[in-house]
């Protein structure tokens, strides 16, 4: 497929930042645009899932440079976040037109990119994301879920643990990290059982310890396919899970009417249509 050329920048020499998603599965979800914008780079950053898809990368730009290596066992998520932005905004302060690649969605459960596109457009630059296809659309896709139908929640899983939030079992909750949940120090891969039962003890007070809870993650090479684990919420802190995987919790309630704002909604709707016929 051919892609059309990008506008110029008004001044040639003036560096310009375009973070695109590279979709979750690769090769089926970049988009004609994205794909310009990582093709006419002077330089690609690449913050993607696994290697494979970098060497494939690699294929569309001839100067790539892996994001990867700054993560270490130990060190703050957020210390490597804030030297991915530094990167970046080192290129683009030098002029460059700059791309960084994100897998799924470079928005979502990603923060340098908003940073780094915060950081130039502060600094005059011009800046701006380009979607992709997220974890969550291929969640709705493989798990035949409509969030329009109960409604939808999502947390970070941490972030369920750390502040009082409100769940509405009557809808879809999703939980996203549950790997890594309870973590504060922000350095470490993956938590274990008992920080699961933390969450699982929470999560008893809306749910039925025998209620199904579904472990997702989406395929991220052509020849996988999504893995989907079901298994008793009771069961979820024996269960080994990595970060990438993402916890469904169905609806265990039905949803309830709200008798007293039905009954508002028909003296408008018979005020209306007094009004109508008037």
């Amino acid at each position: 497929m051919t892609t059309s050329p990008l506008p110029q920048p008004k001044d040639a020499h003036r560096g310009s930042l375009a973070c695109v998603g590279m979709g979750m599965t690769l090769g089926s979800h970049l988009t004609p645009l994205a794909r310009s914008h990582i093709e006419q780079a002077d330089v690609v950053f690449a913050g993607l899932s696994d290697g494979i898809v970098e060497m494939w990368l690699h294929r569309m730009h001839p100067d790539v440079r892996s994001l990867q290596p700054y993560y270490q066992e130990g060190k703050s998520r957020m210390k490597t976040y804030r030297q991915w932005v530094e990167l970046i905004m080192t290129e683009v302060r030098a002029g460059k037109r700059v791309c960084g690649v994100f897998y799924g969605h470079p928005g979502i459960f990603a923060w340098s990119p908003h940073k780094a596109i915060e950081t130039a457009r502060a600094e005059g630059f011009e800046a701006h994301m380009e979607p992709g296809i997220s974890a969550e659309d291929c969640l709705y896709a493989d798990l035949g879920i409509d969030p329009g139908r109960f409604g939808c929640q999502h947390f970070e899983a941490s972030q369920l643990l750390f502040y009082e939030r409100r769940i509405d079992p009557a809808g879809y909750l999703v939980l996203w990290q549950v790997g890594l949940v309870g973590d504060r120090s922000l350095g470490r891969f993956q938590t274990g059982p008992a920080y699961r039962q933390v969450l699982v003890d929470l999560l008893s007070q809306d749910y039925p310890l025998d209620h199904e809870v579904i472990i997702y993650r989406g395929a991220t090479l052509p020849i996988e396919k999504p893995r989907v684990r079901r298994v008793a919420l009771r069961d979820l802190p024996h269960v080994p899970l990595t970060a990438e995987e993402t916890v469904v919790l169905p609806p265990s309630q039905p949803l309830k009417l709200n008798l007293a704002l039905q009954a508002r909604l028909d003296a408008l709707d018979k005020l209306e249509k007094a009004n109508t016929v008037a």
